[in-house]
């Protein structure tokens, strides 16, 4: 049996070794389109402040590791996939079969409609190349632009502002980190970042960028011009689907997989950033980007590849961020649902921001900003979608006392008769 993995991230590495381990007598192959072993992108920050060097980000640190497990590892594009034959033609020329194939293929940046986006100096921050290009630029005093205030661009910020740079943040949305936080953690964060010497425009728009004898100019909206030596784009990101045009296998948002991560055609699966699979709040099927879900999705589908029948719950929308020492965290429906209610509790002085929404009696999302004793005991109550009680009215009055409500719902023996 040959297994083929698309995608040489977490996914596809954890999804590798799931099935070498359940699957001792089978082959399998790794597909990856970039020239170093399998990485994290999630190392390049500390990469770009001299944290590690690039060897540190990669995922397995020992040479041999893959040659060890028996896991080919070939550096190469997939173009196109026919699955009638159950062979992949690849950049290179060659082609390869597989029995049973794993989309675990990732995302790519979002390249958006400005003119001059294609300039030298314009770069993603998503690969090792684009890494070095930043650290080549982004010296001690030069002036850079983010393009983005999202979930990747506030990670990318942290790093370039420890690089000491002049930093300007533009972002096109109302607040920082639009599709995590309310407006008042957004503005909450907005305002710990200008503190810390980062200028941040919301509500602001790239229109152009031009180069004027060698150096950059981004003109945005509200008549902003700055000159610069960088220009990052993080406008988000995109599944890596574009490869699969003809297939036949159904793509929506992603990858479109049902709860056992199998795709429409019979032996393909998908896994990570470019799987649509389910979320555990909504009960729908949704891309979600980030590495928790990746590797849950791989170690599922990796088991049913092997002849199991391991149903995936479900994930559940899961950001921490840190932002220039502040920690901010998001969880589920963090923005509420329709009929539900929520409390919030605000020391703006001191940037402590937590916000709880309740579906009924269950705890269904939260966000929290300078606040990390009880990250676990969050993610805990909304996946066990325990019925609070009469806890949900204490944390209606007292959102900090989450710990108490989760050891007498979630680990209730013993304790209600302690707890007034």
């Amino acid at each position: 049996m040959h297994h083929v993995i698309i995608g040489a991230g977490p996914a596809g590495v954890v999804a590798a070794e799931t099935l070498r381990k359940i699957d001792p007598g089978c082959r399998v192959t790794l597909v990856g389109d970039e020239p170093e072993p399998p990485y994290s992108r999630m190392a390049i920050p500390y990469l770009l402040v001299g944290n590690i060097a690039e060897p540190g980000s990669y995922l397995r640190k020992t040479t041999d590791h893959y040659a060890r497990k028996e896991i080919g590892v070939l550096q190469d594009r997939v173009v196109s996939v026919d699955t009638q034959s159950k062979v992949l033609t690849l950049e290179k020329g060659r082609t390869l079969s597989y029995d049973k194939l794993l989309l675990a293929c990732g995302s790519t940046p979002v390249r958006p409609p400005i003119a001059g986006i294609d300039l030298p100096g314009v770069v993603n921050c998503w690969t090792l190349d684009d890494a070095r290009a930043i650290i080549e630029r982004a010296k001690a005093g030069s002036d850079v632009v983010l393009v983005g205030a999202g979930f990747i661009g506030c990670i990318i910020l942290e790093a370039l502002a420890e690089r000491g740079v002049n930093l300007t943040v533009l972002e096109m949305g109302d607040r920082m980190v639009p599709r995590m936080m309310n407006h008042a953690a957004g503005d909450m964060l907005k305002r710990w970042c200008e503190s810390k010497g980062v200028t941040v425009h919301t509500d602001t728009r790239v229109e152009r960028i031009d180069d004027q004898g060698g150096r950059l100019v981004v003109s945005a909206s509200g008549g902003r011009t700055l000159p610069c030596d960088l220009v990052i784009s993080a406008a988000g990101v995109k599944p890596n689907t574009d490869f699969l045009a003809g297939s036949g296998i159904q793509i929506d948002q992603g990858v479109l997989v049902d709860d056992y991560l199998r795709t429409n055609l019979e032996d393909i699966y998908a896994a990570g950033d470019v799987a649509q699979g389910r979320d555990f709040s909504t009960g729908q099927f949704s891309v979600q980007a980030i590495q928790p879900t990746a590797a849950d999705h791989a170690r599922v589908a990796a088991v049913n590849m092997a002849g199991g029948s391991l149903r995936h719950i479900g994930s559940i929308n899961m950001n921490v961020l840190a932002t220039l020492g502040l920690i901010s965290t998001s969880f589920g429906l963090w923005d509420g649902v329709g009929g539900g209610d929520s409390v919030e509790l605000s020391d703006s002085k001191n940037f402590r921001y937590i916000q709880l929404q309740f579906d009924g009696e269950r705890l269904v999302g939260a966000t929290t900003l300078g606040m990390t004793d009880h990250v676990g005991v969050l993610r805990g109550l909304i996946q066990t979608r325990v019925e609070l009680g009469v806890w949900k009215e204490k944390l209606r009055k007292d959102p900090m006392r989450l710990m108490e409500a989760y050891l007498a719902t979630v680990q209730p023996i013993g304790y209600n008769a302690r707890v007034a």
